[in-house]
């Protein structure tokens, strides 16, 4: 993000405020950061995780629309976004409001997950590849993570960056917990995608792969950062 002290940046679906916090860091006391969220909830905890840093006067929460945001075009100098964009169905409209609100030459920066790279190692792979495919289509933009290249090449921002960011786990119950596949599991029987006898199968190869300790899963994730480079006047003041 290039991130100077005295920066105005802002955190696209920041949820409880991790990264706004950390952020604050970079900024110092003369910067700002705004977080942005949809989640009521989320915003009252990060406010609170704010106050409870000391960093609140200069990190703030707001609940806002993140294909509408009621900043003025050119005010903030880097904008970020993680794991927004599987959310979202029109990650274009977003992706072009983070670009309006950024000045040139400023970063725009997004991480996201591209699900249909989970893969597990079993010898039930038919039923994986159908996990797969109806888990990634659960989200309103599971391929996110792919797109994001050819979504800032679309906005004509320059300098554009790629990092892969590889995951791997070789503990069973941690990945059912963290790719949902108890909620997935149940709705592809329910959607008639797997069987209940091929669920059983392939329960049980993960399971001797787990007390045997060969079970292992990976995942991967996308950052794709690129520069404003059209010429425009700065903006004027932020508006709440």
């Amino acid at each position: 993000m290039h991130l100077q002290i005295g920066h105005r940046v802002i955190d696209l679906g920041c949820g409880s405020g991790t990264d706004t916090i950390l952020l604050a860091e970079f900024v110092g006391p003369t910067g700002k950061v705004i977080g942005v969220d949809t989640d009521n909830q989320m915003i009252i905890t990060a406010n609170k995780k704010a106050k409870e840093a000391g960093v609140a006067d200069r990190v703030i929460h707001k609940h806002y629309d993140a294909m509408s945001l009621p900043f003025d075009s050119d005010y903030f100098d880097a904008c970020h976004t993680e794991r927004l964009f599987q959310h979202v169905l029109n990650a274009e409209n977003v992706l072009s409001e983070m670009v309006r609100i950024t000045r040139p030459g400023g970063w725009i920066v997004a991480a996201d997950s591209d699900h249909s790279t989970l893969s597990i190692d079993n010898s039930v792979t038919d039923v994986e590849w159908r996990m797969r495919r109806f888990r990634t289509d659960k989200f309103r933009s599971g391929y996110a993570g792919r797109q994001l290249y050819r979504l800032f090449k679309q906005q004509n921002l320059a300098d554009i960056t790629v990092e892969i960011f590889p995951f791997f786990s070789t503990d069973y119950t941690l990945t059912r917990y963290f790719s949902l596949l108890d909620e997935a599991e149940r709705e592809a029987i329910a959607a008639g995608i797997i069987t209940k006898e091929e669920l059983r199968r392939w329960h049980a190869d993960l399971e001797q792969a787990d007390e045997d300790s060969v079970f292992f899963a990976s995942f991967t994730m996308i950052l794709v950062a690129g520069r404003k480079n059209s010429v425009s006047p700065h903006a004027g003041d932020l508006i709440f």
